[in-house]
């Protein structure tokens, strides 16, 4: 994934809903009053916008050969769609509600970096690409909400109930998209906002402050569902466990005390210190964590006997615990049943004896305060994202604002020196994500086995990070990537950049020289003309072949259950398989031609069933079912594929899912 080319627009959207603003008319952006839905995101031509992407008809799919790469299996593993997004997400109906991880850069709205089309308004399916807006244009900000509201909400669409969207942005749109997910997915669905360093030197020609970071907003579709997986530990991280007691494992000192003195008041008491005779109390506002037998064992393991006995402290633990002394609850203290001097010598003996120290521990050489060995081997597998991450030890606070410094999620420079390592400088792409940042947001938000979508995918960051992350881990993580270009220009990188980024990471032939290939592939298609009843019916065989393949979807599957290709050389109605090794026949010579199931048909197909290696069962794509047998899944044209395409075939209105 990365950012447009200076000058160039993110995905050509021809369809956006709008409320026609002169230019000359400022902006109108308000926030409502608090009602019993929350608080609400107001703009011109936002209810328009809410409508849009149910307008919108799917497109036909049309593999290019030419783009893709890899093995027919590998192709049916990953795909790339050139085309508007919203479009392309309406015609990926069988995906909706089944990707794991949304990933977006939408444009920044930074002036000439996408377009907008008056005519959305009566017609969201216009085939116009729309002007850029000007970053003079006084309704930019109106116009980018309008461009963004229908694409967020197929997004969400898109999502598994446990899936997570992560979109990019500056500060430039910061809030306003904050207000429109918070409103969209919920304010108690918000995951994190991300603070990335772009840029780890500042900007001498800006006049007040020079802006080195961007964001990422992340929020799940359903929080209870939603997971956040551990980053992998690093040598540094394990490198602050040792052993200067000679303790076979390896440890550190962790904090002895936890939270909730108040509803854990027996828990708050003194601890009487074997090296110098201290009487010490868990810090303010906490308690011991671990149980009151097992402290006063540790305690007695640097060799004085230790008693229980009420020292009139209430005071003392009434400010830590934070409530006045009448409403404490009594807990007596642990203490040296020896003279200080003697359990003195005996603690000092047993820390240079040589021999694993007790669980229980006093930082300084015995001088200072208690705390916990830590072991590495009893700690989680992994880090949990913390409030900074330039320091990696944080293992237990939670996500929530995030901060990450360049050596933790890469800079922009370096993301441009990637693309100009892998096809070559001159691709004109200024902004680029660094793979590490995106791989980052992967790891976290999808699953080993997950599929990633990215509606605007720019250069292809995105799809080349998860091979890569496939390749190093030995996951199985999917990919869809869209992008449409410049087609107004000739200029469809989609082509000319993004596949031939993933092309080149795939086979190890980069512009810079050769590196190891990836073992991975990747489909590639373009929308054609709107799906409706007649429109199928006038297909010809070439473009039933890409419907068939591309609205196939089976239900009972789930994920994982696109068909795979199969080169059609050799093969009269033989076009695709699926996961099981059962065969696809299409009966379709045209529109005008033969394209019913016949038991002459029946024969031919059991024929071409048996030369490729596939089972007897057949599923069959036809007009009509002149032949029914019990090995025969008839699936009837156009119905069918219609259906596969979310249309209904009586009516043909989208169906939408619920917001």
């Amino acid at each position: 994934m990365a950012s447009r080319p200076s000058g160039q627009s993110a995905a050509q959207p021809r369809r956006v809903a709008t409320v026609k603003t002169p230019r000359s008319v400022p902006e109108q952006l308000k926030l409502p009053d608090m009602t019993e839905a929350g608080l609400r995101l107001t703009f011109v031509g936002k209810d328009n916008a809410r409508e849009v992407a149910r307008r919108v008809r799917p497109r036909v799919m049309a593999a290019l050969a030419k783009y893709s790469a890899g093995t027919n299996d590998q192709q049916a593993t990953n795909l790339v769609v050139e085309g508007d997004n919203l479009q392309s997400m309406v015609t990926l109906y069988r995906q909706r509600g089944q990707v794991d991880l949304v990933l977006a850069d939408p444009p920044y709205n930074t002036g000439n970096d996408f377009r907008y089309n008056d005519r959305w308004e009566e017609d969201p399916n216009d085939s116009g690409l729309g002007e850029l807006v000007s970053p003079d244009d006084g309704a930019k900000h109106t116009k980018w909400m309008r461009f963004m509201w229908p694409r967020l909400q197929m997004m969400k669409a898109m999502l598994r109930q446990n899936g997570v969207l992560a979109i990019c942005i500056d500060h430039r749109e910061l809030f306003h998209l904050g207000q429109m997910l918070d409103e969209l997915f919920g304010e108690k669905n918000r995951l994190a906002i991300i603070n990335w360093q772009k840029a780890y030197s500042p900007r001498s020609d800006r006049t007040h402050v020079s802006t080195a970071t961007e964001y990422v907003l992340v929020y799940a579709k359903n929080l209870d569902k939603a997971s956040t997986a551990l980053l992998s530990r690093t040598d540094a991280m394990n490198a602050r466990y040792r052993n200067p007691d000679g303790d076979p494992r390896l440890w550190r000192p962790d904090n002895p005390a936890g939270p909730s003195p108040k509803t854990h008041q027996a828990m708050v008491y003194a601890i009487q210190s074997p090296f110098t005779g201290e009487m010490q109390y868990p810090a303010g506002n906490s308690c011991w964590r671990s149980e009151k037998a097992d402290m006063k064992r540790w305690l007695e393991e640097w060799g004085a006997k230790y008693l229980e006995r009420e020292i009139g402290d209430l005071d003392v633990r009434a400010r830590i615990i934070g409530l006045p002394p009448n409403q404490i609850a009594p807990a007596r203290a642990l203490v040296l049943a020896d003279s200080i001097q003697s359990a003195r010598v005996k603690a000092q003996k047993a820390m240079a004896s040589g021999r694993p120290w007790p669980r229980l521990i006093f930082l300084k050489d015995g001088e200072g305060r208690p705390a916990l060995k830590r072991y590495l081997e009893d700690v989680k597998q992994g880090k949990v994202p913390t409030t900074y991450w330039a320091d990696e030890d944080y293992e237990t606070t939670e996500l929530g604002s995030v901060s990450w410094a360049h050596g933790e999620s890469g800079h922009n420079q370096a993301g441009i020196n990637e693309l100009d390592d892998i096809v070559g400088k001159g691709h004109g792409f200024d902004t680029v994500k660094p793979m590490k940042l995106i791989s980052k947001i992967i790891q976290l938000w999808c699953p080993s086995d997950g599929l990633v979508l990215d509606p605007f995918a720019g250069s292809g960051t995105t799809g080349h990070s998860v091979m890569q992350l496939n390749s190093a881990a030995g996951t199985t993580r999917q990919f869809i990537l869209i992008e449409q270009g410049r087609p107004e220009r000739g200029d469809s990188y989609a082509r000319t950049l993004l596949a031939d980024r993933l092309r080149r990471a795939i086979t190890g032939k980069w512009a810079a020289g050769t590196v190891a290939p990836l073992q991975a592939g990747f489909r590639f298609v373009t929308l054609k003309n709107k799906v409706d009843a007649d429109a199928v019916l006038r297909m010809e065989r070439d473009e039933m072949v890409d419907a068939v393949i591309g609205s196939y979807f089976d239900e009972s599957k789930k994920r994982g259950s696109s068909l795979i290709y199969i080169n059609s050389d050799g093969y009269r109605y033989l076009v695709a398989r699926n996961g099981e090794n059962e065969g696809f026949y299409l009966v379709w010579d045209g529109p005008n031609k033969n394209t019913d199931f016949t038991d002459t048909v029946y024969e031919a197909v059991a024929r071409e069933a048996r030369k490729a290696g596939l089972k007897s069962t057949y599923h069959v794509y036809a007009r009509f079912n002149l032949y029914q047998t019990d090995n025969v899944r008839f699936y009837q044209i156009p119905d069918r594929i219609l259906a596969d395409f979310g249309l209904d075939i009586r009516s043909e209105p989208f169906h939408e899912l619920d917001e």
